[in-house]
């Protein structure tokens, strides 16, 4: 029976994981997006390292408008679309770029960050491998379970969790 709690307890847990995981890398780029038009949050063309600055056929200004693009389809997939999974492992692709271009540009700092946010945004793809078979194989939607729900508590065990996260 305490198995059966800790299987229950465990299923809850990488629920509400990947839904906050979710939300986080489905917002933070749409903002992020969004402040490329505004430059309310930072001036980010101050970002582009000089190597790539001099390689752009257009101003620092165009390219920062084009990758605020790129931010809010990325995280609106995160976010709205079926495709989390996919979508979560092309933001932490992008902030591997975002982190070499930091890197060359000297910042650091926000280049470890950006490195860290990357993992984090793997992991929201791996998990929802975990997540979304396990709503498939109970016939039910991605995600936590609407309030007032009847269902019963998931069964993700620890070794569909480590199948699911193998390579």
């Amino acid at each position: 029976m305490a198995e059966a709690i800790d299987t229950a307890e465990e299923s809850r847990a990488a629920r509400v994981t990947w839904s906050t995981l979710r939300i986080v890398f489905g917002v933070l780029p749409v903002v992020a997006g969004l402040d490329k038009f505004t430059n309310l949050l930072v001036q980010w063309e101050k970002y582009i390292a000089p190597i790539f600055a001099s390689m752009l056929p257009f101003s620092g200004r165009t390219f920062m408008y084009i990758v605020g693009i790129i931010e809010i389809v990325a995280g609106l997939g995160v976010l709205v679309t079926r495709w989390t999974r996919a979508f979560a492992s092309i933001v932490g692709i992008w902030l591997l770029c975002i982190a070499t271009d930091l890197l060359l540009g000297g910042f650091y700092d926000i280049a470890v960050r950006d490195v860290v946010m990357a993992i984090s945004a793997f992991c929201l793809a791996r998990l929802s491998a975990v997540v979304r078979s396990h709503a498939a194989s109970r016939g039910g939607a991605v995600g936590p379970a609407p309030r007032g729900s009847t269902a019963v508590a998931s069964s993700i065990t620890p070794s569909r969790a480590r199948e699911a996260a193998a390579p």
